[in-house]
């Protein structure tokens, strides 16, 4: 096998940019998974829909990304929705809510790929940008444009959230509720107003990640089935609900699997996922930041 370090630097610089974005594609499961204790497996599914969302307003001329920061209030307000019936329906009722809302929650991702494949079909979707398909020189390596991008937008929405977390009481509320409810009603506040707020901000994030995936690669009604190993080996990497933590392990993701990708091809790159969370589950349960 031929190798070269060219080939290695150029494999972990775009290892670099891919990573950004599985970060950006994770920062939602993070907060519905890792803060919340909600098995949100339709995570990837409601990424695709984002995704579609910035599709469908690309036909009247807006930028992918405009598109997704317009779609997060729709999506916020879909996120509490979803809440709302989850813990009316499952959480309020008892132990049972981990089992019932696992199989809940797949039951809603298999409706949206359904609804998804119907609405669309089963041919992929791009969207367009002056930055699409285009790349930066940088002596003789040229790096894409559409990376850059996503890289950039996921780097900001990772600081946002970080200090919004860290930084304001919603913030601190929300990390607080999954450790100690009781302690958090003697603060004044809702338990369940603070995860169905943490939830609909969960969502939201998915309708910015999913601009950025459209712009990233073409789409299809599946692909979340391509990223729901990814993203929850991301969280777990990360340590639940960390999300600087998100930003590291997303990272990491993202140069193993160029690494793999470049050496020994792409059928071995889709395993490089569960292989780190099979690995990280075995040696740190807890995560690399966790506690």
């Amino acid at each position: 096998m031929f190798f070269s370090f060219d080939l290695l630097f150029e494999a972990v610089m775009f290892g670099l940019l891919l990573g950004c974005f599985y970060a950006a594609v994770s920062l939602g499961l993070s907060v519905a998974f890792g803060l919340l204790d909600v098995p949100h497996v339709a995570h990837p599914a409601l990424l695709i829909v984002g995704s579609y969302g910035a599709y469908l307003l690309g036909g009247w001329g807006l930028d992918p990304l405009v598109s997704g920061f317009l779609l997060m209030p729709i999506f916020f307000l879909l996120g509490m929705l979803l809440y709302r019936f989850y813990y009316e329906t499952f959480e309020s009722r008892g132990s049972a809510a981990g089992v019932n809302g696992l199989a809940f929650f797949f039951g809603v991702a298999f409706i949206i790929e359904v609804l998804l494949v119907l609405g669309f079909g089963v041919d992929q979707r791009s969207a367009e940008a002056p930055y699409i398909g285009e790349s930066l020189r940088i002596a003789h390596y040229r790096i894409p444009y559409r990376l850059i991008v996503a890289a950039g937008v996921a780097l900001i929405l990772t600081l946002v959230l970080t200090l919004f977390f860290s930084r304001t009481f919603v913030g601190r509320a929300i990390k607080a509720v999954g450790q100690d409810e009781g302690a958090l009603r003697l603060m004044g506040a809702n338990p369940v107003k603070i995860k169905q707020l943490a939830f609909g901000i969960a969502t939201s994030v998915n309708a910015l990640a999913g601009a950025m995936l459209i712009i990233v690669s073409p789409v299809d009604p599946t692909m979340d089935r391509l990223y729901i190993g990814r993203a929850f080996c991301v969280v777990v990497l990360a340590g639940m609900g960390s999300m600087s933590g998100t930003l590291v392990a997303g990272l990491i993701l993202g140069v193993a699997e160029s690494i793999v990708l470049t050496l020994f091809g792409a059928s071995w790159a889709t395993a490089v996922a569960f292989g780190l969370l099979l690995l990280m589950l075995g040696v740190r349960p807890q995560g690399l930041f966790g506690r």
